[in-house]
């Protein structure tokens, strides 16, 4: 039922997912949706460009928070776990605003599988995240 919400010229519905409060678009769901974020992080990787984490989940349709983040940072590790042999990790486009390198979850698996054992930060981690993005971009410009 939509009504009308006093004083926003809007319905309340409509003024809930405005705000925040409520997801426009599937919430949890979106969040675990493996098929809808691949496509998302693949059309990224077409356009040769990484995602902060807030862009990925308002491309979900939802605000930034610390909750859906996690969560959708185990859709992120199901997607490079599911990969077909030969594909380059997704996961790795999806990067912190502050300094353009995945959060920590991601350094403590995918990371890993790529010999890196250094800091989450600073040139060394940079070089890395490029080099795999690269390959991404690479791999799907081609698809």
């Amino acid at each position: 039922m939509s009504r009308r919400s006093p004083g926003f010229g809007e319905t309340l519905d409509q003024w809930l997912v405005a705000e925040g409060l409520v997801p426009a678009d599937g919430g949890a769901d979106a969040l675990a949706d493996v098929r809808r974020v691949r496509a998302m992080l693949i059309a990224a990787a077409r356009e040769r460009r990484a995602l902060s984490y807030s862009e990925a989940l308002a491309g979900l349709g939802l605000r930034f928070s610390r909750p859906r983040m996690r969560a959708f940072c185990r859709t992120l590790d199901r997607i490079d776990e599911a990969a077909v042999a030969g594909e380059p990790g997704l996961a790795v486009l999806v990067v912190r605003e502050s300094d353009r390198l995945p959060g920590q979850g991601w350094w403590t698996g995918a990371a890993d599988a790529h010999g890196c054992r250094g800091d989450w930060t600073g040139p060394e981690a940079a070089r890395l995240v490029a080099r795999l993005q690269d390959e991404a971009f690479e791999y799907w410009a081609k698809r």
